[in-house]
């Protein structure tokens, strides 16, 4: 397992997740087409070269943030995580476009044992993207639902 168990996740610890992604057409595209979302700045390069700011399709918020999350999974809750439990303080500050590489990094925040699961805690963390030229394009914090290390030596599996 790489994700970190509750103990392991210190407040005031920083993250630098080594996977950066590219995001293509096809991702934008079928992401948009797969939730339903007609938005046309992100499928309709025509509207969106004459009637934007952007002069061309933006990724998908949804998307962006998701994949944020995504990336920080291996490093930090890979097989250690019981449950989501709140995303807040979405900002997207300037869009991703398709060509554009993600790289993440992430911050504990804060954290406390669980007061009704004692095998578990509730860690809250920031998550940050920027893209390829170091220019923030989501921040977001998360609030977890994170295993604590098994008393016997057992792993989460």
């Amino acid at each position: 397992m790489a994700g970190k168990y509750f103990e392991e996740l210190e407040v005031g610890m920083v993250v630098q997740h080594r996977t950066g992604r590219t995001i293509t057409e096809m991702d934008n595209v079928l992401f948009s087409a797969l939730t339903m979302n007609t938005q046309p700045l992100h499928i309709n390069e025509d509207y969106c070269n004459r009637h934007t700011q952007f002069g061309r399709r933006i990724v998908n918020g949804i998307f962006t943030l998701g994949l944020t999350v995504g990336i920080s999974i291996p490093d930090l809750t890979e097989g250690t995580i019981v449950a989501n439990l709140s995303y807040e303080h979405v900002r997207h500050p300037r869009p991703l476009y398709h060509g554009d590489t993600l790289y993440v990094e992430s911050q504990v925040l804060e954290k406390r044992p669980s007061r009704s699961k004692p095998d578990r805690g509730i860690v809250r963390f920031r998550h940050i993207g920027r893209n390829q030229h170091g220019e923030v394009v989501i921040e977001v914090e998360r609030t977890a639902l994170v295993l604590r290390r098994p008393s016997d030596g057992q792993g989460a599996w």
